[in-house]
């Protein structure tokens, strides 16, 4: 069986219903199913059982050996909370229990990390181990992330597998729960849907003109590919960026949309 936490959020359900299209049912979902938007995201996948986030520490102790993967992508994601309690605790204190669990069962994990992590960009972003302790992530979601990147680096005890996934931009289906903390792309379609233009931020940045920012945009079923790749293959355990590997501008994302809308671009600053 296969545990994915955070699996009636984004990325999450994405992988269950991917995992379902590959004939994997066989699967326990791990999160918080009370809230009515996320419903539509795991109603009519094929599970064996679901489980409340709070349940599942305990509940792995004592069936960690039913398990053969633990696939962790639960968290906490809002980028502009500045509560650092929420983020040691459910980011950090939760992925550490998990780890310690896997490490003792012998359960292969792996685990959401972020590009977060990697601050503003000015010191690159390498995912190399001997890096991760000079990050300087720019909010507590990020610190959050990279605390426990140092932490993992650091055990003793691991399972027997591992890679912490450091996600880029993702976007896809079954986002629309995560209302303003929704990717760009998805935000970008909704607001030319509904005024037939799009407005983007001016610079502040003298090296880059109105529209040039660029970020990475990867799209969720890519990262599908690379989880099962993690899940199927004995790759060397360690942290991995998962992205296009080419940034693209804002003024490029939004004349995609424009296009897959055929529609002209009517982009404003």
């Amino acid at each position: 069986m296969i545990a994915i936490t955070g699996a009636a959020g984004f990325i999450g359900s994405c992988l269950t219903g991917y995992l379902n299209e590959l004939g994997e049912t066989d699967l326990l979902l791990v999160d918080d199913f009370s809230p009515p938007a996320k419903r539509p995201n795991w109603v009519g996948k094929k599970y064996r059982r679901l489980l409340e986030r709070e349940a599942f520490p305990e509940w792995l102790q004592g069936h960690g050996s039913s398990l053969r993967a633990v696939v962790h992508l639960g968290a906490r994601t809002d980028t502009t909370l500045h509560d650092e309690t929420v983020f040691r605790t459910l980011n950090l204190a939760y992925s550490q229990a998990l780890w310690t669990a896997c490490a003792r069962h012998e359960i292969p994990l792996i685990y959401a990390s972020s590009a977060a992590t990697y601050g503003d960009g000015s010191l690159g972003f390498e995912d190399d181990h001997a890096l991760v302790s000079n990050l300087q992530p720019l909010n507590p979601y990020g610190r959050s992330k990279n605390d426990f990147d140092r932490w993992a680096l650091r055990q003793p005890s691991a399972p027997p597998r591992w890679a912490g996934l450091k996600f880029f931009n993702v976007y896809g289906p079954n986002e629309a729960h995560k209302q303003r903390m929704a990717s760009v792309v998805y935000h970008t379609f909704l607001q030319i849907q509904r005024t037939g233009r799009m407005r983007l931020f001016r610079s502040h940045h003298p090296d880059f003109r109105d529209g040039e920012q660029q970020r990475d945009f990867v799209f969720v079923e890519d990262v599908l590919r690379v989880c099962r790749f993690f899940l199927e293959e004995e790759a060397p355990s360690g942290l991995y960026n998962v992205g296009t590997g080419r940034a693209r501008t804002f003024l490029d994302l939004a004349g995609a949309v424009f296009r897959a809308l055929d529609l002209e671009p009517r982009i404003e600053f």
